[in-house]
Formats: C-alpha cells, structure tokens, sequence
C-alpha cells in the first residue's frame, strides 16, 4: 500500500510534531543523566522513549495524550532507579555493572578480559585509540560502568585512588 489518506499524513505531521516536542520537553526535564553515556538501564530507556515516538506517530489508535503519559512514565521511572541507585549500594548494583580493572602497570588481566567477554586485541585498539602505543606506558585500562574504556597512562596515575572503586576481581 502507498497511500491512503491525506488525513493520515496530516494526523502524522501534527500528532508527531506534538510528540516530539513533548519528548524533548521531557528529556528536558528529567536532566542530563538520560542523554549521557549509556549504561544499559539508560540503553533500556532510550529504546522505550524511541518505541513510545514510534508508536504516537504510526498508531491511530494512540493518542498524543497517552503518548505523553508514557513519555512520562518511563522518565519518571528513570528518575525513581537513578535516585535509589545513588542511595543504596545493592539497588546501583542491580541497574549497572561495576567497573572492571582490565590491565594494570601495562600487564592485561586474563580473568577480567574472559569475565566481561573482552580480547586482549579489543583493548590494545582502545589504547591505540587513546595515543598510546606502549602497553608499558599504561597505568590502567578501566571497562567503565557505560561500556567505554578509561585509559590511564602511568605518568598519569598518581596514587590511583580513582580506582578505589573497582573491585580486585574481574567483576561481572
């Protein structure tokens, strides 16, 4: 089918201009953490937020109205884990991974490589990426909460009480 009504164009136009004005308005509101780097609670999120604008736009049967009650619900409950996960400890581990220490002093760490399904070729491309080009030169490589590698040259590490907060084993 190619075509079935103007008045279907038109109701696409206009509830999907008023859908992705009250999207924005509530990614707006529920603050920066839900356009940041994705962990995979945020990935969660953003698949609902774009199934929820596909939905309002391609579905007659979906009022703008209860589009943008979903909109806000998934914000709300974004809200609601992010707020709990930063005052308790157990509830932050359910939503997102902990960082995991993957090479330290410029030596790789087998066991955390095999328990987050990383190869040793995925973090020296990561390193190559950073600018460096010396294992040796490289004071750790932290699998952040978000997926993204932290690079820290050894000139860099100081004490390295930014990884206070990675647990000795390769984590999950």
């Amino acid at each position: 089918m190619w075509f079935d009504s103007w008045a279907d164009i038109l109701r696409i136009v206009l509830i999907g201009t008023a859908a992705y004005v009250t999207l924005v308005i509530v990614l707006r509101i529920s603050g920066k953490r839900t356009l940041g780097q994705l962990n995979a609670f945020d990935f969660v999120v953003t698949v609902a937020l774009d199934s929820i604008l596909a939905t309002i736009l391609l579905n007659s049967d979906v009022s703008w109205a209860e589009g943008a009650a979903a909109f806000a619900l998934v914000a709300a409950l974004q809200f609601a884990v992010a707020w709990v996960s930063t005052r308790w400890r157990g509830a932050r581990a359910t939503f997102t991974s902990p960082p995991a220490l993957l090479l330290v002093d410029g030596k790789l760490r087998p066991e955390a490589l095999r328990a987050h399904r990383l190869t040793a070729s995925e973090v020296r491309q990561a390193i190559r990426s950073s600018g460096n080009g010396d294992l040796a030169t490289i004071g750790a490589v932290v699998l952040e909460t978000n997926g993204s590698f932290g690079i820290i040259p050894s000139s860099a590490l100081g004490s390295g009480t930014a990884l206070d907060d990675i647990q000795p084993t390769g984590g999950n």
